[in-house]
């Protein structure tokens, strides 16, 4: 009763304010403009990358979960809906909100809603550190970030920052237009991400100071060294911060623990090899720093659902499906 007397409200509000009308107008007017675009850029499953750095993704079904590593990025969806779980820390977004990535950090995410009839469509623009400084000094912003913001987050997508990102998507049929507009365009997205309720989150990508780039630091460190033993109280002393505050501020960006990162970094990493370098179980734990192949099955099994082999079969089986089907 209450929910329906506040849409009824809502209807009366936008029919005595005909600029908030004219907004929404445009802001669903985008939507379906945005649908249309990137259905016709990519007519089949799968993903592609029609602009530098800008790559569009389609799926006629839910998904599975799938593992992965998320890279400094703004993500949109056109259609549909997908969950992203960042350790215990869910975020679903869909065509009414944006999600906004700035750490390098393991990831599961699905796709919740799609069919045939109307798949999934979605779009990413990659976040270059440079070009965010670069905007952050134009724009006047202080590079200083407030410490601890989660590395991860969603927001409503408003219709400035839609315009945008539809304006952009538009320059797929002018090339020669797209060489001059489209790094104008992106810079315009990076603006209005700075000026909105994600601005402190945006700011991780080019912060030079504080906790979060310390965190940055760590990050790439473990990246780097997945498969070597970790050794918490070296990094935390590089990085001038005691070893319960370097625990605490690395779980505040990156909501899971120095060791829980590292582990699915190296269990992502095993999974690729056996997929992808034919490794069996024994010699993918082995590379990626494991000493008892016991004990890697049994994290391996935790972290994807089955054991290393069978996952692999299934993932195997799946994709063999997936062409055949195209």
């Amino acid at each position: 009763m209450n929910a329906a007397k506040t849409s009824e409200k809502s209807d009366i509000d936008l029919m005595n304010d005909p600029q908030a009308k004219r907004e929404v107008d445009r802001a669903q007017a985008n939507r379906d403009e945005l649908k249309e675009l990137i259905a016709q850029a990519i007519r089949h499953d799968g993903t592609i990358e029609p602009l530098k750095g800008l790559h569009f993704n389609r799926a006629s079904s839910p998904s599975e979960c799938v593992h992965s590593v998320s890279i400094p990025a703004f993500c949109a969806i056109a259609q549909g809906s997908k969950e992203v779980l960042l350790g215990s820390d869910r975020y679903q977004y869909d065509p009414m909100h944006y999600l906004l990535a700035t750490v390098e950090l393991p990831i599961i995410s699905q796709i919740l809603e799609a069919s045939k009839e109307q798949p999934y469509l979605s779009l990413r623009l990659d976040l270059d550190p440079t070009l965010v400084g670069s905007v952050m000094v134009e724009a006047g912003y202080p590079s200083r970030s407030r410490a601890d913001v989660k590395a991860i987050d969603v927001s409503p997508l408003n219709a400035n920052l839609l315009d945008a990102v539809v304006r952009l998507v538009r320059l797929l049929d002018s090339p020669a237009e797209a060489h001059v507009l489209a790094p104008l365009i992106k810079r315009e997205i990076i603006y209005r991400l700075l000026m909105g309720e994600q601005g402190n989150r945006l700011r991780h990508i080019a912060v030079l100071g504080g906790c979060t780039y310390h965190i940055a630091l760590a990050v790439e460190r473990l990246r780097k060294d997945f498969n070597e033993p970790i050794k918490i109280e070296s990094i935390a002393r590089e990085l001038g911060m005691s070893v319960s505050g370097f625990h605490h501020h690395f779980k505040s960006v990156t909501a899971m623990s120095p060791l829980q990162y590292q582990k699915q970094l190296r269990l992502q990493e095993a999974r690729r090899l056996m997929l992808g370098e034919k490794l069996d179980a024994t010699s993918a734990a082995y590379r990626v720093g494991y000493d008892d192949a016991s004990h890697f099955n049994r994290e391996y099994k935790r972290l994807f659902g089955a054991p290393p082999m069978r996952d692999v079969e299934r993932l195997r089986e799946a994709a063999r499906e997936t062409a055949s089907s195209i």
